[in-house]
């Protein structure tokens, strides 16, 4: 494309940083203003980036420039928010997840149905280069047929590190909602969607304690499981295990592994863009493979990047609204699943996210 598209962002949280540096590393799209609830904040991070504008919500919908706004608020926000961006009449690409219920992700993709936009969300980081050197290895057939894949994260919880942890603790947090986003994006890209899932989940401590400041000494109470052990079958055939849980500090686990009737593909951290990337064949030790693609390091944005060109192209975006959906139904089916004792027919559907072509550099997204 040859106008960097006009984009907006609500929400100045820890993340914002990463889009902000995203916007001067891609020609697709250029931060022409920032906002927040507290104005104050959006002039103090517009000024700290060099962008244009810092302003309040609604001086930013009522810009006209701006074509697409990223949302960087907290995630019982990002339905809401959503629909307003929807009905100014701008793309929405949202940090993950979609929403925290199925009908306020359902009511986005409706309207930007109905107003012929488009809606994206994060995480992108199946655009690194790891994630598509294993998306190639499988594809050209290295591990033979896919009969399976697990998935373990592993984590004593956020309260001793993040500011202001309550929220990883309610509804729309936990273990799944939180880091889950990252790791069934990958699988989905990797293997295609879920047909049918069943899941297992427990609260291990009804209170928490907060460790890191300025909180530090207070007690949360504890609203969404905190460890939840899922099955996938996905329509392509392979059965896939997960694990998520805020209460086990370290495990001795795989990430994520991909098996087939021919090796065992070891997948790099979902949750960032590099390797390393890992094959056995035939029973044999594994070997590192090097990285077949670009996007090493952290560019968190690059999903934005996509959606910009895609809709000057006219092609579909990778990390699209309905990829977004299927994620965030797949989490609340875990819950479903456990709570009501049995298998979890999937009712939502996406297509497999295109793997990017070999050959480009950063930057480059055709």
């Amino acid at each position: 494309m040859s106008e960097a598209m006009k984009v907006g962002v609500i929400g100045c949280g820890n993340i914002f940083g990463a889009y902000a540096k995203a916007s001067q590393t891609f020609s697709q799209f250029e931060i022409v203003a920032v906002a927040d609830m507290n104005v104050e904040r959006a002039r103090e991070k517009a000024n700290e980036y060099s962008i244009a504008k810092g302003c309040g919500v609604e001086e930013l919908l009522q810009d006209d420039e701006i074509e697409l706004v990223i949302n960087l608020t907290i995630p019982a926000a990002h339905g809401p928010v959503g629909l307003q961006v929807l009905e100014a009449g701008k793309h929405f690409y949202t940090e993950k997840p979609l929403s925290v219920s199925r009908g306020e992700a359902q009511a986005l993709l409706s309207k930007a149905n109905e107003k012929g936009l488009r809606v994206g969300g994060a995480p992108d980081t199946f655009f690194g280069g790891g994630l598509q050197t294993c998306r190639k290895l499988i594809d050209d057939g290295w591990i033979g047929e896919v009969v399976g894949a697990s998935a373990f994260m592993n984590s004593n919880g956020p309260e001793s590190w993040h500011p202001d942890p309550e929220f990883f603790y309610k509804v729309g947090g936990g273990p799944m909602f939180d880091m889950g986003p990252y790791y069934l994006t990958a699988l989905t890209m990797l293997l295609g969607p879920t047909h049918r899932v069943s899941g297992t989940t427990r609260i291990t401590h009804a209170q928490r304690k907060i460790t890191s400041e300025p909180k530090f000494g207070q007690m949360m109470t504890v609203e969404i499981p905190t460890y939840v052990t899922g099955s996938l079958e996905f329509v392509s055939g392979p059965i896939g295990t997960i694990q998520t849980t805020f209460d086990v500090g370290r495990a001795n686990v795989p990430i994520i592994e991909i098996y087939g009737t021919q090796g065992t593909l070891s997948c790099p951290d979902p949750n960032g863009f590099d390797g390393p990337v890992k094959v056995s064949r035939g029973g044999e030790e594994f070997v590192e493979v090097p990285l077949t693609h670009s996007y090493r390091g952290n560019f968190r944005g690059v999903g934005v990047a996509d959606m910009c060109q895609a809709i000057g192209s006219g092609r579909a975006h990778r990390a699209s609204g309905e990829l977004t959906y299927h994620v965030l139904d797949l989490m609340h089916a875990f819950h479903d699943s456990s709570n009501q004792g049995r298998h979890i027919e999937m009712q939502s559907a996406c297509e497999r996210p295109a793997a990017l072509p070999l050959g480009l550099r950063d930057g480059e997204l055709d």
